[in-house]
């Protein structure tokens, strides 16, 4: 559990460090290019990775990189695997560049005839296959029958498979609160239950939820503006101790009014 609460925002990459001192953070996540793009890497700040990865650290600034929506190593489709493990690879490498803390990766998922078992090898195939500079938290997700991380059950199993590759040190976890209750987790425990299968949480994403629990609908909305009870929300950021990202709506003022509110509560 930590003493001081350390947390930012999902904000535009075009000036992280700019979006920070807006929202009097020591911390912010940001896409490299195209989210839903398989082009690579873009980055857009004024003066490069070293002009970045410089004002970060002289800002004091941490910076986390989350990968494109459509990286999904676990699919047993080559079309989109393959791509998929070189845009890991490519942002990996991009991510290391600019002294980023992470790859915020999302868990992936198979087709529904599939055998969940050959998604977590392809995942510790993954794993073996990429040069991790920076830590990959694989991100648990809201929905889908299939999903590789949605399920406390597939968390477990996919880190068994990832707990015998190569590089399975520089694996983490980022807990998001709005896709634990949308996917059916219960948040009164899940730290205690991703600690137990994971043996840590490197990032939580604090965001309430606009649907009901087990909906399997990931769509955020602003702290306490949402169905996830206030309590539960607080003690999720409480008892992992983790570095925080609100990916909610809005600017610095909506961040600022969240941040507020979370703090108000841990």
């Amino acid at each position: 559990m930590t003493t001081t609460l350390r947390i930012g925002a999902h904000v535009d990459q075009a000036d992280p460090i700019a979006e920070a001192a807006a929202r009097q953070a020591p911390l912010v996540q940001f896409f490299l290019g195209d989210p839903q793009g398989y082009h690579g890497p873009e980055l857009r700040y004024a003066g490069g990775a070293e002009a970045l990865r410089r004002d970060a650290e002289a800002a004091g600034v941490a910076l986390y990189v989350h990968a494109p929506y459509l990286v999904n190593v676990a699919t047993t489709n080559n079309r989109i695997r393959i791509p998929s493990r070189k845009l890991l690879q490519q942002h990996v490498d991009a991510a290391a560049a600019i002294g980023a803390q992470g790859l915020v990766v999302h868990g992936g998922h198979l087709n529904k005839a599939d055998d969940p078992e050959k998604g977590f090898d392809n995942w510790r195939k993954a794993v073996e296959a990429t040069d991790l500079k920076v830590p990959v938290l694989i991100e648990n997700t809201a929905g889908g029958d299939n999903a590789m991380a949605r399920h406390l059950d597939r968390i477990g199993r996919l880190w068994d498979a990832i707990s015998s590759a190569t590089g399975a040190d520089m694996v983490g976890f980022c807990l998001d609160t709005c896709h634990a209750h949308a996917g059916g987790i219960d948040l009164a425990t899940v730290v205690a239950d991703v600690r137990a299968i994971t043996g840590r949480i490197d990032l939580v994403h604090c965001n309430d939820s606009r649907d009901a629990a087990d909906s399997g609908a990931d769509r955020h909305t602003s702290l306490g503006a949402g169905r996830i009870d206030p309590e539960l929300l607080a003690a999720v950021v409480r008892e992992a101790g983790a570095p925080v990202v609100c990916e909610t709506p809005g600017g610095p003022e909506e961040h600022l009014a969240d941040f507020a509110w979370l703090r108000a509560r841990v």
